[in-house]
């Protein structure tokens, strides 16, 4: 296999640092971005640090530029920084929403335009975007984070659609639930005597209950390893339990209507709510 120089966008916690680690143990050149690494934070074992704001254009292309002048050439390009905040949509704060969009979709939009050009040029390159299993379908008090990656999802496919010819190949990574994400960028939001409350309540407990009982993250990182280090690498990768893929089946399978109370059911336990 051969080593490859590869910037990791959001590289700072979660699965962003374990992709960054797999690729930098698998002996690739990794540049690992976050915002975090301005101010002194230790980038993943192996990596290069690159201070990364996915909010600001000439940072991102600073930061391409840092390694073409390093390296002559990106070989990959992994974008998996997010943020996220659980809340009923009724209440969810329009500012929160457009930096969610910011953050996951228009960044993520960003890094990929600045890595194109040398990619391009060089004859090849792959761009792996981290959607969800929440870019298949959705679940309440996630729906703003839903949005994002539904969005992440119909990006990487047009996107795969036009640059395929120059040799450029998208990789959508569509993760289950895992363990050890940061909760700095982990919000909720909810009115004080919201209609919402109990359900909120019963939905977060067991969004929690699965983050906390989901694949570790290494896993992940080891599966975008291998998609980076292949020739043809997949156009989708999801990682996940089998009971977290059989979702996705029934989303496929099921009637809509079905499927929502599929999903009613296995997050709120009462009528009550």
């Amino acid at each position: 296999m051969l080593a490859k120089t590869v910037l990791v966008a959001g590289a700072s916690s979660g699965l962003g640092r374990a992709v960054a680690e797999a690729l930098a143990q698998d002996g690739h050149t990794v540049y690992a971005g976050a915002r975090s690494f301005a101010a002194g934070q230790e980038p993943p074992a192996g990596c290069r640090a690159l201070a990364l704001d996915v909010t600001e254009e000439e940072n991102v292309r600073a930061a391409v530029e840092t390694i073409l002048r390093e390296q002559g050439r990106i070989d990959a390009l992994v974008c998996c920084a997010a943020t996220f905040t659980m809340a009923p949509l009724e209440e969810l704060p329009a500012e929160t929403l457009e930096n969610m969009l910011r953050v996951n979709l228009i960044g993520m939009s960003r890094c990929v335009q600045a890595a194109l050009p040398p990619m391009r040029k060089q004859g090849g390159g792959h761009v792996v975007l981290f959607s969800s299993l929440n870019g298949l379908f959705s679940i309440p008090f996630q729906g703003a984070y839903c949005v994002t990656k539904h969005g992440v999802e119909a990006y990487g496919e047009a996107l795969s659609q036009e640059a395929r010819r120059f040799g450029i190949r998208v990789t959508v990574v569509e993760p289950g639930d895992c363990r050890g994400g940061s909760q700095k960028y982990r919000l909720t939001h909810i009115e004080r005597h919201s209609p919402y409350a109990a359900a909120f309540r019963q939905g977060t407990d067991k969004i929690h209950h699965d983050e906390s009982h989901g694949l570790p993250p290494e896993r992940v990182g080891r599966a975008v390893a291998r998609a980076v280090g292949k020739k043809h690498p997949p156009a989708r990768l999801i990682v996940a339990s089998p009971v977290q893929r059989s979702a996705v089946w029934l989303h496929h399978l099921l009637p809509r209507k079905l499927f929502n109370r599929f999903i009613s059911a296995y997050y709120f336990s009462s009528k009550e709510v």
